[in-house]
């Protein structure tokens, strides 16, 4: 093989790798953006700044993913009937820039930790509703 081939090949290689994996994170992205009960939400936690994500509802959990990665498994998941409204607020000047423009930032409650999510007003609705429409506590099978 000659000096020209070997160079493609090795130019070939790390493109065609990226490639794929930009091909995975797309697809990723689509089924995500497919699957009932999914929404755009970016988090904070305490002691940590905001990382965009999606959340996903099931029938006991809210699950978090992280936005840019390749993972199926949510990085964090709180539990339906341990979660807690504190309510809203509008994002601060300093915060704009971590989300989109007409999010609103969600106060929750999950066994003793506080967490924000910042999401738009629809899906909190949405989201408000989830949390209230579990039995109550001690009737059911969840709580």
């Amino acid at each position: 093989m000659d000096g020209l081939g070997v160079a493609f090949i090795l130019l070939a290689a790390p493109c065609g790798l990226l490639g794929l994996v930009i091909g995975a994170f797309l697809m990723r992205r689509f089924q995500l953006n497919r699957a009932l009960g999914t929404f755009d939400a970016s988090i904070r936690r305490p002691g940590s700044g905001w990382r965009m994500g999606v959340c996903r509802y099931t029938d006991k959990h809210l699950e978090w993913l992280r936005l840019f990665s390749l993972s199926p498994v949510p990085r964090h998941r709180y539990l339906r009937s341990s979660l807690e409204l504190r309510g809203w607020r509008a994002p601060e000047d300093n915060e704009r820039g971590h989300f989109h423009h007409d999010a609103i930032i969600v106060q929750l409650l999950c066994d003793g930790q506080e967490l924000e999510l910042a999401m738009t007003y629809d899906v909190y609705a949405g989201l408000s509703s989830w949390i209230e429409a579990g039995p109550v506590i001690g009737i059911g099978t969840w709580r």
